[in-house]
C-alpha cells in the first residue's frame, strides 16, 4: 500500500478532482473491456463461423484472466507501486488491441485468428486486473487512506461509466471500420491513458516485510465472503432479469437495468462520506437490508413498476457494499500488504460473479425464475448476519497489522 505525503485535509471538489485524476486511468481500461463487449461474440459466432461455445469462451477468458491475476496485481502493487502497475496493465490494454488487429489481418486463417482473440482477452484481463487494483491504490496513495471509502466509490463509478459507454461505441466503431477499427479506437484509448499516466508522480510503496498470501486471506475472508453473498443480487439482476420479464409477459427489462445502474451510481454519489461517519460495517449492515428488501421485491412481483422499485432498491442497497467492507478488510492486515489484501478481497466479488450464473440457472430451471430472487435475498440475509458477527466479535489481528490500520 502506498504512503500519502503530509499535506492539509483536502474537502469536496478538490478532494474528488484529485481522486478522479487518478481513478481516470481505471476508466480508460474498462473502456478497452466495453469496447468490444458487444461485437466479439456476434463476430465470432457469425463472421468467423465458430460455435456458440466458442463465442461465449473467448469472452469468459478476460474474467478467468482476471480472478487469476488479481491477487499477484495487489502484492505487485505493494512491491513496485501502484503507478508503475497501471501503466503495466495499461501496456496490456493496448497489446490486446494489437491482438485483435492482428486476428483482423489473419481472418483467412480462422483458427489463427481465434487464437489471437484468445489471446488479446487473456492481455486484456491481466491489464484490467492491474490497471484496475493499481488505480484504487494509487488514488489513495493520493488523497490518504482515511478516504479510501470514497477512493473505492469512485472507481465502481468510473467503472460503470465506461462499460455503459463502451458498448455502443465499440459498436459503432466496428459498423464503421470493422474489427480493424475496433482495435484502432481500443490501441488509441490504451495509448492515450499511457501518455496521461507517465508524467505523473508516482507515490511510495509502503516498507515493511509482507504477509504471506495465506495470512492474508485469512484476515480478509470473512468479508470477503460478505461480499460475495450479496454480490449474488447483483448477479441475479444483471443476468437474468430479462428472461425474469420475458417469463411474465412484461415489456421494460432494459429499463429496469438502466434503474439498477442509476441507483447503484446515485447511491454512491449522494453518499460520499457515509462510511467515513458510520463505519464500514454499520453502512455494510444498513445496504445489505434495503438490498434485501429490494429482492423480495422483486421475487414476489405481480405487476412491472414493484419489480422496478425492487431492481431499483437492490442496485441502491448493493452500491455501497464494496467500499464498505473493502475499508474494514484493507485495515486488517499491516500497511505495506495492503494491496494484496485489496486485490484478494476483489476475488470473493469476481468468484461470486462466475458462480452465481449457472448455479441460478439450475435453481431457475427447477423452481422458476422468481424465485432465484427470493433465493438471492436470503443469501444476503446470511450477508447480514455475518457482518453483525464481525460488528459484535471482531476478528482478532496480530498487533502489527492493528497499529498500521
Amino acid at each position: 500500500m502506498p504512503e500519502p505525503a503530509a499535506e492539509p485535509a483536502l474537502s469536496g471538489l478538490r478532494l474528488n478532482l484529485r481522486i478522479v485524476s487518478v481513478v481516470i486511468f481505471n476508466f480508460a481500461s474498462y473502456l478497452t473491456i466495453g469496447l468490444p463487449l458487444a461485437v466479439l461474440p456476434g463476430y465470432v459466432h457469425d463472421v468467423m463461423g465458430f460455435s456458440a461455445f466458442w463465442a461465449g469462451l473467448v469472452i469468459s477468458l478476460q474474467y478467468f484472466a482476471t480472478l487469476l491475476s488479481r491477487p499477484h496485481a495487489g502484492r505487485y502493487a505493494d512491491l513496485f507501486g501502484p503507478k508503475s502497475i497501471v501503466v503495466v496493465g495499461l501496456c496490456g490494454c493496448f497489446l490486446s488491441g494489437l491482438s485483435y488487429l492482428l486476428a483482423a489481418t489473419t481472418s483467412h486463417w480462422p483458427l489463427v485468428s481465434l487464437a489471437l482473440l484468445c489471446l488479446g482477452r487473456v492481455i486484456l484481463g491481466i491489464g484490467q486486473s492491474l490497471a484496475g487494483t493499481g488505480s484504487t491504490l494509487w488514488g489513495v496513495g493520493v488523497v490518504g487512506a482515511p478516504h479510501i471509502g470514497r477512493v473505492i466509490s469512485w472507481n465502481g463509478i468510473v467503472t460503470y461509466g465506461a462499460m455503459a459507454l463502451g458498448a455502443p461505441l465499440g459498436v459503432a466503431c466496428y459498423a464503421l471500420g470493422g474489427l480493424y477499427g475496433l482495435a484502432a479506437t481500443i490501441m488509441a484509448v490504451a495509448l492515450l491513458a499511457i501518455l496521461f499516466a507517465l508524467p505523473r508522480p508516482k507515490v511510495k510503496a509502503s516498507k515493511g516485510k509482507p504477509l504471506p498470501f495465506r495470512a492474508v486471506l485469512g484476515r480478509v475472508w470473512p468479508y470477503g465472503m460478505a461480499l460475495a453473498l450479496a454480490t449474488t443480487g447483483f448477479g441475479v439482476i444483471a443476468t437474468f432479469i430479462t428472461l425474469f420479464y420475458d417469463a411474465k409477459g412484461w415489456d421494460g427489462a432494459a429499463f429496469a437495468l438502466t434503474l439498477f445502474s442509476c441507483a447503484f451510481v446515485g447511491a454512491r454519489l449522494l453518499f460520499p462520506n457515509g462510511i467515513n461517519r458510520l463505519g464500514g460495517l454499520n453502512v455494510a449492515m444498513i445496504c445489505f437490508a434495503i438490498e434485501i428488501v429490494g429482492l423480495l421485491l422483486t421475487g414476489i412481483a405481480m405487476v412491472p413498476w414493484v419489480a422496478k422499485v425492487g431492481v431499483f432498491l437492490a442496485g441502491a442497497g448493493f452500491s455501497l457494499v464494496f467500499p464498505a467492507l473493502g475499508v474494514v478488510a484493507v485495515k486488517a492486515v499491516p500497511q505495506q500488504n495492503q494491496g494484496a489484501a485489496l486485490a484478494t478481497y476483489t476475488v470473493f466479488m469476481d468468484m461470486s460473479l462466475g458462480i452465481t450464473g449457472p448455479l441460478a440457472g439450475l435453481v431457475m430451471a427447477w423452481a422458476g425464475v422468481p424465485v432465484i430472487y427470493l433465493a438471492a435475498a436470503g443469501l444476503v440475509v446470511i450477508a447480514l448476519l455475518l457482518t453483525w458477527r464481525l460488528k459484535k466479535w471482531p476478528p482478532v489481528q496480530a498487533p502489527e497489522a492493528t497499529s498500521s490500520s
